[in-house]
């Protein structure tokens, strides 16, 4: 099926909001309040990668711009930082498969078991990348994926996604790609992707605010402040009285 914008921002953006959240206190008694009494979010630091090559990174975002185009409204998975989140979350427990049970037996699993390998993220991207850059200079006039044009990135992931392209772990990667670009688009900035918190905009979710009780009966209104994320925005603290 051609991979479409709207159709696959449509899909996964309530699925990407309401899996993992941070949890912080209940709010029970009077203020002060304070979030995240134990286990606070380590926010990203920018800088170099942390896990990909550089080439590793060209061609991730190469990958995140097709998974999700830019228009004129809204920047693509490249500049809204999706390769960001991504390599910090495979330099972290994520990519290790930390708190995962991977000591084996490894049997043939369905499709909604999840993943039945002793391979874990970062060891999966790598591996791909490395065949995805070898196969792209073969078939492709020699040339890296990231410096194909867009209608030849797009051919190779719809053949990826058709298993009409193999290589060398390519099994697991479309769907990883399509899980974790996403993700990043609508991941809190704090962790790295979502930059100028975009992909809420796109979609008008507002973000972590402290208080809605002033919204909660305005139906059919358009919220009309700014996103807020767990890491920025006056809103987020409880106001001093």
């Amino acid at each position: 099926m051609p991979i479409t914008r709207r159709t696959l921002l449509a899909t996964t953006a309530l699925s990407v909001l309401a899996g993992p959240v941070v949890r912080g206190a209940t709010i029970e008694g009077a203020l002060p309040w304070q979030p995240f009494p134990a286990d606070a979010p380590t926010p990203f630091k920018p800088g170099p990668w942390l896990y990909f090559t550089l080439e590793e990174a060209r061609a991730v975002e190469a990958l995140c711009d097709r998974i999700i185009p830019p228009d004129p409204d809204t920047p693509g998975g490249k500049d809204a930082g999706c390769a960001v989140f991504i390599d910090r979350q495979l330099a972290g427990p994520y990519g290790r498969n930390e708190g995962l049970y991977t000591a084996g037996p490894f049997q043939e699993g369905t499709k909604q078991q999840g993943p039945q390998s002793a391979t874990t993220p970062a060891q999966m991207y790598r591996k791909a990348l490395a065949a995805l850059d070898k196969y792209c200079r073969n078939q492709r006039g020699g040339k890296a994926f990231a410096d194909l044009p867009a209608d030849q990135q797009d051919d190779i992931l719809h053949g990826i996604e058709q298993d009409r392209i193999k290589f060398d772990g390519s099994d697991g990667f479309f769907s990883a790609l399509l899980k974790d670009v996403p993700e990043g688009f609508f991941s809190d900035p704090i962790h790295g992707g979502n930059r100028d918190m975009a992909g809420w905009k796109m979609i008008g979710f507002p973000g972590i605010r402290y208080d809605y009780r002033d919204w909660v009966m305005r139906h059919n209104e358009r919220y009309p402040y700014p996103p807020v994320s767990i890491a920025g925005g006056g809103d987020w603290a409880p106001k001093k009285t």
